[in-house]
């Protein structure tokens, strides 16, 4: 059975899943983080089949998520690296693991992520990028941006909340 395309629906997160939202595709990409680059690692790693493997990769490639670099001519072989765009994708993979950690992690954190600059283990905290202040689902609210022209904004939001 396919899943229904989120292509027509305007929401950021549905054009997201439209690109990531299928389970390999996320794991592909957390094991770029990783530094698995090749087909070969990757179908190892993930116990994937070799054509799922192969249509994940190709669509990320087409998404422009992850580039092809040769790096053997007979036969063809490629590296598989992240774009600026794939790499922006870091912060969706560390709320992904961040999540797993505290809530389905019972015997700990498989990973543990150590800043560089003071090696000491971290986690991402989401802050306003004005005040810094920290941020929650309850300290923030949603109103329509610019994408929102060709609607209405009320068919955008949730409705409002009463008493």
């Amino acid at each position: 059975m396919r899943r229904k395309s989120f292509e027509e629906m305007n929401c950021s997160v549905a054009q997201t899943l439209e690109v990531v939202g299928e389970w390999w595709s996320m794991l592909i990409i957390r094991d770029c983080f990783l530094g698995i680059t090749r087909f070969d690692d990757f179908h190892d790693r993930l116990g994937i089949s070799r054509n799922i493997l192969t249509d994940r990769l190709d669509h990320l490639v087409t998404k422009g998520v992850l580039v092809r670099i040769p790096y053997q001519e007979h036969p063809v072989r490629y590296d598989y690296r992240l774009t600026d765009k794939g790499r922006d994708l870091w912060l969706v993979v560390t709320a992904m693991r961040q999540w797993g950690d505290r809530w389905e992690a019972g015997e700990g954190a498989p990973v543990i992520i150590e800043h560089r600059a003071c090696q000491h283990e971290t986690t991402v905290v989401p802050v306003c990028s004005e005040c810094g202040e920290h941020l929650d689902v309850r300290s923030v609210r949603a109103r329509p941006g610019p994408g929102a022209e060709n609607r209405p904004a009320e068919a955008l939001l949730p409705p409002a909340r009463t008493g």
